[in-house]
């Protein structure tokens, strides 16, 4: 009850600040486990794809923004309380594999789950090659991908900006990927890593992004 209520009360005023484009709502399955795979620009990112998304997504946000105190702690906690984020500890493999177990709840439920396959935030605007653990997701939840591209969140709140700036931004949701001829390989590493560079390669035609170490092995957390 207190997400629809926030939702009726912070969606409006983020359209307002935010003035978003959108495009391909309509690609986004209405039920049934999802995930969606977006480029990472500003930390506002993980408010803005759930506020113009058709359906409640459900994202992960540092444990920080829960528990931090002050103005910017409530306003941090406010929203993303109103969108339904679940907190999540970082910076050790226990912890990526516990977001992982906490995401594959979400898409078991049959929600929809957001993941930025980078990790972390561009630092400058290109696209760096994804991490593995969005096609262990999709691969173990045996579960559609929509790639997505986020543009000009990067002018609303830059790295190291207290408070958002009202800008206009855009979102572009891909038609949904899925991965037949991989089902059941979750363990396969070839196979989650063939998965995810699928999906990044999507998201790059989306987003124009300039690709950045995309010769590399990451990490197979998320």
């Amino acid at each position: 009850m207190f997400y629809v209520i926030a939702r009726l009360v912070v969606r409006p005023l983020l359209w307002m600040l935010f003035r978003p484009r959108v495009t391909g709502r309509e690609n986004v399955p209405l039920t049934g486990p999802v995930i969606l795979a977006s480029n990472h620009l500003s930390f506002i990112d993980s408010i803005v794809i759930p506020t113009v998304a058709p359906r409640r997504v459900t994202v992960l946000a540092k444990a920080e923004y829960f528990t931090s105190g002050g103005v910017s702690g409530w306003f941090t906690r406010t929203l993303f309380g109103a969108l339904g984020a679940l907190p999540v500890e970082r910076e050790t493999h226990r912890a990526a594999q516990a977001a992982l177990d906490t995401a594959l709840g979400v898409l078991h439920a049959g929600g929809a789950f957001g993941i930025y396959p980078e990790g972390t935030r561009s630092r400058d605007g290109r696209l760096a090659r994804g991490k593995t653990g969005v096609a262990w997701l999709a691969l173990t939840a045996d579960c559609p991908v929509v790639p997505v591209a986020v543009h000009g969140t990067d002018r609303v709140q830059p790295i190291g900006a207290r408070w958002p700036r009202p800008r206009r931004v855009s979102v572009t949701f891909g038609e949904p990927l899925t991965f037949p001829d991989h089902r059941g390989q979750a363990g396969k590493g070839r196979a989650r890593r063939e998965v995810t560079d699928a999906v990044m390669e999507q998201i790059a035609a989306l987003s124009g992004q300039e690709k950045a170490g995309w010769g590399a092995s990451p990490d197979a957390a998320a």
